[in-house]
């Protein structure tokens, strides 16, 4: 009902118990959709009658320090207010980002007991392992940011990783009339040298792909380079001579675009991810010129709702959602402020 009026769950909660402050256009809009599909006050009442609690497990990354990882929490917290009334409450467990501390919380939550799990699956191995151990217990796991579509029976909220690096494709040689000279930079974590995260390589393979299925575009010569920029600082004034167009698969860009505007090097489109306040700030600089979001604080809110429906209210929900994904350049983003 809630997804019908686009309206929260706990909206509907209060328009059908009479309690709290809602306004007249939701109320008509909920009683609407009421008198139109009928509704059964004991879905919603039942597990409050029976003082029936349910306990969900996050299963994510740090995120002091780590702006990115702050979104889905947020969304995660709102969904968590809303259905507060309804016997729900959330397990918040971390790991650094180590494989070492990643497998330690991994089997600390092996041994507890919850209801429902929403999990970022960022080391790919190690999370493969985790998953496969965890679906023993039958319990429903919901993943977020990157998806591990080999393992059966477990939910994804997220992007297609494939069809965001193809996006990316695209957006690199929008209106380019001559040869160009592409460089794929990709900024990891030392960690990540030896475990590489499935959506950081769909989205190169994505990315790919969108050149291969386009003969018809002027030439692009590809170049890819690696560094690890929590270890030191390895960008080169040389790295970017003679290159026309960047392309970062992941949310550092920021990185990218600091040391172009601290080197005063102009005339290179720069396309990457996420809408970090560093990576914001380039983008209204004009440094980089294109930006593809996915949403992370949706994915948290939506994964929790996703498993309340589930395990709750015994609903029926589909295993698999794409979100959609947001170009966002200088423009955009300015109206989206005011």
């Amino acid at each position: 009902m809630a997804e019908i009026a686009n309206v929260s769950v706990g909206t509907v909660d209060r328009i059908i118990h009479n309690r709290g402050q809602v306004t007249e256009e939701n109320i008509e809009k909920v009683n609407a959709i009421i008198k139109e599909y009928g509704y059964k006050k004991n879905i919603f009442a039942s597990n409050l009658a029976f003082n029936k609690r349910y306990k969900f497990a996050v299963f994510l990354p740090k995120n002091k320090n780590v702006e990115y990882w702050r979104a889905p929490i947020i969304g995660v917290e709102k969904a968590a207010e809303e259905l507060a009334n309804f016997g729900i409450s959330i397990d918040y467990l971390y790991f650094d980002y180590k494989i070492s501390s990643f497998k330690k919380t991994a089997k600390k939550i092996l041994q507890l007991d919850y209801d429902g799990l929403l999990f970022a699956p960022i080391f790919y191995e190690e999370s493969v392992s985790f998953l496969t151990e965890y679906k023993k217990k039958n319990i429903p796991i919901v993943m977020i940011d990157s998806n591990l579509p080999e393992l059966e029976g477990v939910a994804y909220i997220g992007q297609d990783s494939f069809q965001s690096g193809y996006l990316g494709g695209k957006l690199i040689s929008y209106g380019i009339k001559n040869d160009s000279n592409v460089l794929i930079l990709k900024i990891i974590r030392n960690v990540e040298s030896t475990s590489r995260t499935n959506v950081f390589l769909q989205r190169i393979k994505g990315f790919y792909a969108f050149f291969e299925d386009k003969p018809n575009l002027p030439q692009f010569n590809f170049t890819e380079i690696s560094i690890k920029y929590d270890i030191e600082n390895q960008l080169s004034t040389t790295m970017f001579s003679g290159i026309d167009c960047v392309f970062v698969p992941n949310s550092r860009v920021y990185i990218v675009a600091e040391f172009l505007k601290a080197n005063h090097i102009k005339g290179i489109r720069v396309v990457g991810y996420e809408l970090l306040k560093q990576n914001l700030e380039y983008l209204n600089d004009g440094i980089v010129d294109f930006l593809i979001h996915q949403k992370p604080e949706e994915q948290g809110y939506m994964g929790i709702i996703h498993l309340y429906k589930k395990i709750v209210l015994k609903e029926a929900v589909t295993d698999l959602h794409y979100m959609p994904l947001e170009i966002i350049v200088e423009e955009n983003y300015v109206k989206t402020q005011l």
